[in-house]
């Protein structure tokens, strides 16, 4: 762990515009997206034994799907409060979750594959999705509706 942490102040570093938190978060978002199969695809990569396809596998996320898993993430992390909590560490739109992805991919904390590209983040969606609506009610938690 004290090597990540040493990798992501060196990307930091490199590109100021996001502090540790944000990068933390995505990092979080990914393993989020690794626990939610709908989110993620399995590609395969190829033995250097042989050509089959059943040498192993590995999870992969497009920059779409990394996104998304993202949203669902700071919905469930910070509620209503996801887009505040979002621009205060800079980010106000998806191209923003690429710039912090390549950054680590930079330094070495993240892998891309060759289909991979920096302009999937671009314009992902709005972040009007973050704002959703919660429904107050008579017990302890709020009901999202």
């Amino acid at each position: 762990m004290p090597e990540v942490n040493f990798l992501l102040l060196e990307a930091i570093a490199q590109d100021n515009r996001y502090p540790m938190d944000a990068y933390q978060f995505v990092r979080e978002a990914v393993a989020y997206a690794d626990d939610n199969e709908e989110l993620g695809e399995y590609t395969y990569q190829l033995s250097p034994s042989d050509d089959s396809r059943t040498a192993s596998q590995e999870r992969h996320l497009t920059g779409q799907q990394l996104c998304e898993a993202i949203r669902l993430y700071a919905i469930n992390q910070f509620g209503y409060m996801a887009r505040v909590v979002l621009k205060n560490w800079g980010i106000t739109e998806t191209s923003a979750f690429g710039d912090i992805v390549y950054n680590m991919i930079d330094v070495g904390i993240m892998k891309k594959s060759p289909l991979d590209h920096r302009n999937h983040f671009d314009g992902v969606y709005s972040f009007d999705v973050l704002d959703v609506g919660f429904e107050i009610c008579n017990t302890a938690a709020a009901k999202r509706v």
